[in-house]
């Protein structure tokens, strides 16, 4: 793809809606654009967090290690970002993504996406906001698990 396609794909991304063409160009210059095939692993839990992933077409599932093995979370899919925990608390990595199906991402390195955050505020208010959506839904998770394991402990 060209970097002008590349750009037009991040202009249709919520989190980059607002940011000016010259510097959506130059993130598409910078990011990397990766593929990826089912079952291939994006990232591993506990891994360094060097890059945030963009995902551009299909889909990848999101899992926890557990005692009972591994636990599947979540399901992400086009225009939501991975690895964007690992990159703003600098921490390892905190869940393995792997590709569920094909899977089309933009690597974004951590210093190129501090450096958007920095410039425009609005993509932090974003992923506050996207980081804030995902932990209300891991507080309902948690919620009825705890009811339903209080009913079966009863």
């Amino acid at each position: 793809m060209s970097l002008t396609e590349d750009m037009e794909i991040l202009r249709g991304i919520p989190l980059f809606a607002k940011i000016e063409p010259a510097k959506l160009k130059l993130l598409a210059f910078t990011s990397e654009r990766l593929s990826f095939m089912a079952g291939d692993e994006v990232c591993r839990e506990g891994d360094h967090g060097d890059a945030a992933y963009i995902i551009l077409k299909g889909e990848a599932a999101v899992s926890v290690a557990t005692d009972n093995g591994p636990l599947t979370v979540a399901t992400l899919s086009k225009n939501d970002i991975i690895g964007e925990i690992a990159v703003l608390c600098d921490v390892p990595r905190t869940a393995t993504v792997a590709a569920k199906t094909d899977l089309e991402t933009l690597r974004v390195a951590k210093d190129n996406f501090f450096q958007l955050v920095h410039q425009f505020p609005q993509i932090g208010v974003q992923v506050m906001h996207e980081l804030a959506e995902r932990l209300h839904q891991t507080t309902q998770d948690l919620t009825q698990a705890k009811a339903k394991l209080a009913s079966v402990n009863g």
